[in-house]
């Protein structure tokens, strides 16, 4: 299980997750949760922290949640760790993500269900500076054939 500590202090810190299927959600305080993921499941999880002369760090990690025995990456306020599907930093980084990830739920498909392969794809785009490919229903369901054969 991997378990995901989000924080929400107003301006100054917050860590959430845009998407994802947690199996608990436990609340330590008004400012604190811990969600919990099973092996498998993939979550996107967003850090923002500003001061008083603006923002600090934006980062937006897709990450597959690991089993006992499974290679990982560790990640701030995420243990152990995750399979990093996408890792951006910078605030036009993010924000391209973000609609991209609206872009996929506009076409009625849940942004845990894309094909890992294609965050790949997207983290390798942005990074570069290029747009990534649009996430369609075709890929989507040539993805979920792929997945139902085993390959």
């Amino acid at each position: 299980m991997t378990t995901v500590e989000l924080t929400w202090v107003e301006q100054a810190t917050e860590r959430w997750i845009r998407f994802g299927e947690p199996i608990r959600d436990q609340v330590l305080d008004r400012r604190h949760r811990l969600l919990s993921f099973t092996a498998g499941s993939v979550f996107a999880f967003v850090r923002w922290a500003s001061n008083d002369y603006g923002t600090l760090l934006s980062r937006l990690d897709i990450v597959r949640a690991v089993g006992p025995g499974q290679a990982y990456s560790t990640l701030p306020c995420v243990s152990p760790g995750g399979e990093l599907l996408l890792h951006l930093g910078g605030w036009p980084k993010v924000r391209t993500c973000l609609l991209l990830i609206d872009a996929i739920e506009d076409i009625g498909v849940d942004p845990c269900a894309v094909a890992p392969d294609y965050w790949r794809h997207a983290h390798n785009r942005l990074i570069a500076g290029y747009p990534p490919r649009a996430y369609s229903l075709a890929r989507h369901r040539a993805w979920l054939l792929r997945r139902s054969l085993g390959a």
